[in-house]
Parts: C-alpha cells; sequence; structure tokens
C-alpha cells in the first residue's frame, strides 16, 4: 500500500501544538512521534516538529537509524530525497 503524500505546509500543522499529531520528516518520509516521550510537546531538544529535519540530524548525536523504532505515515509531496535528485 503506497503512503500518502502531504506537503511542507501540511507537515507543518502537525507539530504537537495545534493539533494531537506529532510528525517529522526525513529524507522525504513522515514518520509520526507522537508516542515517543522526548516528543510530547511538539519539540526534542531544539528541533521542533512538523518540520523536515533532514539537514538537521547531520548535528544529531545519532544516526538516521532512530526513525526505524517510528511509524512510516507519508511521503512529503515533491521532495527532492524520493525523486532521486539527491
Amino acid at each position: 500500500m503506497a503512503l500518502p503524500e502531504y506537503t511542507l505546509q501540511q507537515l507543518a500543522s502537525r507539530n504537537g501544538q495545534d493539533r494531537d499529531e506529532v510528525w517529522v520528516a526525513y529524507k522525504g518520509v513522515i514518520y509520526d512521534v507522537r508516542k515517543s516521550r522526548l516528543w510530547r510537546e511538539g519539540n526534542h531538544y531544539e528541533h521542533w516538529a512538523g518540520q523536515d529535519l533532514t539537514e538537521e540530524l547531520k548535528d544529531a548525536p545519532h544516526t538516521e537509524y532512530v526513525f526505524d523504532k517510528f511509524e512510516a505515515i507519508g511521503l512529503v509531496k515533491n521532495s527532492v530525497y524520493l525523486n532521486g535528485t539527491v
């Protein structure tokens, strides 16, 4: 089953503040991080939900495998990572 696509504007509204959803994107894939106690308020250290965290992860103390424990619930529409241009 293909994942639905969301715009960056739609992702931004899932920031844990405006709605109950707490989503973040990494390399074009959107993850639901709501169940993580570290994202409960919509932020994790200096990172905020509702954003694409691809560039920010480069400075994180962990690898991209941190997303393996979260459910992928969508794709970022027109993502350069999914179009094969990156």
